[in-house]
C-alpha cells in the first residue's frame, strides 16, 4: 500500500471516529481489535489487514463506498497543488506534550534526490519562466509571492505552500516592498 494512501486512510479513520465522538477504546472494542492497534493505524504506524480495515470502517457505521470516496493514489502525474496555512492537517502522535505536528503535503514521487534551499526574493527580482527537472515544494516564510505558470498566476502568503512539477514553466515575483523568503525543496527523480 502506498504511503499517501495509508495516510489518507489513517486520517479518515481518525476524523470519522472523532466526528462520531467515539474513543479509541470504544472503536477498538467495536472492531474487536486492541486499542494500541487503532492508535497505530490512526498515526500511520501500522497497515491494517483488509479484514481489520473493513471491521473498523463498519464499526464506525460508515458505508465502505463512502469511506473510500476520494481516496486514491497520488503517484500519477498531478497538477499544481496549493495548500493554504489554514488547510494544514494538525495531528498528534502517541502521548507527546508540546509537540505540534502539521501535515502539509504527502505525495509519492518515485525515487528522488532532495535539495533543500532558502530562496530570498528582492522586491524588484525578476527572471523569465524556467523549467526544473524536479518536483518543487515551496513554503512561504515571509512576504507575498506571486507564482506564474504560463498564463496562470497564484498568489501565496506567509505560511502557504505549494507542490508542483517543475517541468511546468514557472517563475516567482515578490509582490511586496521588502525581501520575501521561502523554503524550497527540490525532488530530483533518479534517472534509470
Amino acid at each position: 500500500m502506498e504511503e499517501d494512501i495509508l495516510i489518507q486512510i489513517s486520517n479518515r479513520i481518525k476524523e470519522r471516529r472523532r466526528e462520531k465522538n467515539i474513543t479509541v477504546q470504544e472503536l477498538a472494542s467495536r472492531a474487536n481489535v486492541s486499542k494500541g492497534l487503532i492508535s497505530q493505524i490512526e498515526n500511520s504506524r501500522s497497515i491494517p489487514s483488509l479484514i481489520v480495515l473493513i471491521d473498523i470502517i463498519k464499526s464506525l457505521e460508515i458505508d465502505l463506498n463512502e469511506f473510500f470516496k476520494d481516496i486514491r493514489s497520488k503517484s500519477s502525474d498531478f497538477p499544481i497543488l496549493i495548500k493554504r496555512k489554514n488547510e494544514y492537517n494538525h495531528f498528534e502522535k502517541e502521548h507527546a506534550i508540546g509537540f505540534h505536528y502539521q501535515r502539509i503535503f504527502t505525495q509519492s514521487i518515485r525515487q528522488s534526490t532532495i535539495d533543500i534551499v532558502i530562496l530570498e526574493l528582492e522586491p524588484e527580482a525578476s527572471r523569465p519562466l524556467v523549467e526544473t527537472d524536479a518536483y518543487e515544494y515551496k513554503y512561504i516564510l515571509s512576504g507575498e509571492i506571486e507564482y506564474q505558470f504560463n498564463e496562470q498566476r497564484i498568489t501565496l502568503s506567509r505560511g502557504d505552500s505549494m507542490l508542483f512539477d517543475g517541468r511546468i514553466p514557472h517563475t516567482p515575483k515578490n509582490l511586496g516592498t521588502q525581501t520575501a523568503s521561502m523554503l524550497v525543496i527540490y525532488f530530483f527523480e533518479e534517472k534509470k
